[in-house]
């Protein structure tokens, strides 16, 4: 008799990290043409100066040189210091990624989605 298969329980990180994802995903689909060549990627902390005197950035778009691609920058745990619960840190990841789109593709967040800094439904 085989024991019975107890589900996997998932990390802080692997939940941000699929909330990222999804957003991606959902952004991808009406602009995929102009983010083909972005990377996004999730760090847990920016690397800042220890001289910094600043607000924590949640996020920063990096530009390529040479022939490598653009990225799209979320740290993980300043997002999730700002969220007061799953719900405010899925619309925080959201606006951050479409915000950083807009800047990216020289649009307002608003164009980039109509949804952006609307309370979800």
């Amino acid at each position: 008799m085989t024991p019975p298969q107890v589900p996997v329980s998932r990390t802080r990180a692997e939940r941000f990290d699929d909330l990222v994802d999804d957003e991606v995903q959902r952004l991808k689909q009406r602009w995929g043409r102009e983010l083909a060549q972005v990377r996004f990627v999730v760090d847990d902390v920016p690397a800042v100066e220890p001289s910094f005197d600043g607000p924590v950035p949640l996020g920063q778009t990096v530009a390529g040189e040479d022939d490598r691609s653009v990225q799209i920058l979320v740290f993980r745990r300043p997002v999730e210091a700002r969220a007061k619960g799953e719900a405010e840190l899925s619309r925080l990841i959201r606006d951050l990624l479409v915000e950083e789109v807009a800047d990216l593709l020289g649009l307002s967040p608003e164009s980039v989605d109509p949804s952006y800094d609307s309370p979800d439904d």
